[in-house]
């Protein structure tokens, strides 16, 4: 259900590319005078022509301003703006201060969004090729490579959610995808799969063993012996999330965010959605 929930946030809402993938320019200013109001710094804008523009407050003095690509002279313009001795049309009282500026064309934007693409691919297929080896030699009564099959499901169950989460933050608060966002979803696939690995390899450990139980009371087993430590591992990487998100710089927060979120859903996932997946496999092969 949640997993329906968070395709719909994500087809209605959509994702809104980032300068990353779009191309554009991201500045960051600091304020010694204390900060304008953003709708003067939007007006400020509009009076060079860039008249779409993304302004976002940054600490207690910053700013972080997301525009379309800009020239090096309109890059300068906009600094004067702020600067001492600036037009009537600035607000040269405040006195910014330039930290950072970046600029992406946009053919280096499509470039990174088709490399992003290619990269999750590329892992949910090392990681199929990666289980299906691992447990080779698990036959039954689940083949190895259906363990492969079932990691990719709840994989995808760890990221789809966060994205439709992050398209309904994107919607409300004008959040955007950029290379940290995909960087947080590669993050996830990787903490997750541990996950799963944990838990599988308890289980084919136990069906090695030979006792004499069905397989569902061996998957359960399995995962009351691993439980703990799955959620120890995710509790202490959010610990460290938390504080990022909450005191970490402003281009941070989405990626702690959805990181955090990505954490929450693979563990639960590796405990209560991939081991009943195998009890539900077992048990259809039984009916066939």
């Amino acid at each position: 259900m949640l997993m329906v929930v968070a395709v719909i946030f994500t087809f209605t809402f959509g994702l809104k590319l980032g300068i990353d993938f779009k191309g554009g320019a991201l500045l960051e200013l600091d304020f010694s005078r204390g900060r304008p109001e953003a709708d003067s710094i939007q007006n400020n804008l509009r009076s060079l022509g860039v008249t779409q523009a993304l302004v976002q407050p940054t600490g207690e003095t910053g700013y972080l301003i997301k525009t379309r690509d800009l020239t090096e002279e309109e890059h300068q313009k906009i600094l004067s703006l702020w600067s001492s001795g600036s037009s009537p049309s600035g607000d040269g009282k405040y006195e910014a201060v330039e930290k950072s500026f970046t600029s992406i064309g946009p053919s280096v934007g499509s470039e990174l969004a088709r490399k992003a693409i290619l990269s999750i691919v590329f892992v949910i297929v090392a990681i199929i090729l990666f289980i299906t080896f691992a447990f080779r030699k698990v036959s039954k009564p689940v083949a190895s490579w259906k363990y492969g099959i079932i990691t990719i499901i709840t994989l995808l169950h760890d990221i789809v959610i966060p994205t439709g989460i992050f398209a309904l933050l994107s919607h409300y608060t004008g959040a955007e995808v950029d290379t940290l966002f995909v960087l947080a979803l590669l993050t996830i696939l990787g903490l997750s799969v541990h996950d799963k690995i944990v838990v599988f390899d308890r289980i084919r450990e136990n069906l090695k063993a030979g006792e004499k139980e069905n397989f569902m009371d061996t998957i359960g087993r399995s995962t009351s012996q691993t439980i703990v430590r799955s959620i120890n591992i995710t509790l202490t990487i959010i610990f460290v999330l938390v504080p990022l998100y909450l005191f970490g710089p402003e281009t941070t927060k989405n990626f702690s965010l959805i990181l955090t979120i990505g954490l929450f859903f693979g563990v639960y996932s590796s405990l209560f959605f991939a081991s009943p997946l195998l009890v539900w496999i077992e048990e259809w092969q039984n009916r066939g």
